[in-house]
């Protein structure tokens, strides 16, 4: 199946309060737990590419608390929600989240320790944007952990996925989560983007859906 682009921004009122109120702990937690099984725990700042209404950033800061994070998302609806959030669990002094769209947002430092995104790349209709902006603010020793759907062979496939991990959702999220499958990208082409990009990541498929990219630059 061919790829079928979606919209870049997630930025309709509606849409992003779903999303906030939606529960993803679990995906959400596997993000951190698989980041802890390939990383130590980090120190100094962690960059959230495509931080959405920062679900994983403060999971991500609850789970390590020697980091700092600066979570940033194109979507100011969804970042609303995310400085809510933060404020809601007294994280102001370590959870800074910035408005701005990839590439050329204007972020709070150059470089960066730790750079995590999860489901952003499917989002990107360049998905060189990402990974040039891992080069750009990462530097030598800066872990990468990358976690996104990947697309299935068929749109009924999708359908299947869908009826079994989101058929008690919202439309709004079974909608977007479709969608989203069709826009993924498969592994083989994840990895011809790395090597373009000249980074030495991995990729690894990790279930029926997701896909995930981890390594540390030279």
């Amino acid at each position: 199946m061919e790829r079928i682009p979606e919209s870049e921004l997630m930025d309709e009122a509606a849409q992003a309060l779903a999303y906030a109120r939606a529960d993803f702990a679990e995906p959400h937690d596997r993000f951190v737990e698989l980041f802890r099984q390939r990383f130590p725990a980090p120190s100094g700042c962690v960059l959230d590419l495509g931080c959405g209404p920062g679900d994983i950033t403060l999971r991500f800061a609850h789970a390590f608390p020697d980091c700092t994070l600066h979570g940033v998302d194109g979507a100011a609806a969804m970042l609303r929600h995310g400085a809510a959030a933060v404020r809601a669990v007294a994280l102001d002094d370590r959870v800074r989240l910035v408005h701005g769209y990839l590439p050329g947002a204007e972020l709070p430092q150059s470089h960066y320790d730790t750079i995590i995104s999860n489901s952003l790349l499917h989002h990107l209709a360049e998905p060189m944007v990402l990974w040039q902006t891992v080069r750009r603010h990462g530097r030598p020793g800066t872990a990468v952990f990358v976690m996104d759907l990947m697309r299935p062979p068929s749109r009924a496939a999708a359908e299947v996925l869908v009826g079994t991990y989101s058929g008690n959702e919202p439309e709004v999220l079974r909608h977007d989560f479709f969608h989203s499958l069709l826009a993924a990208y498969r592994p083989d082409e994840v990895i011809a983007q790395l090597q373009q990009a000249d980074l030495a990541l991995k990729v690894e498929v990790i279930s029926d859906r997701h896909l995930t990219v981890s390594g540390v630059l030279p």
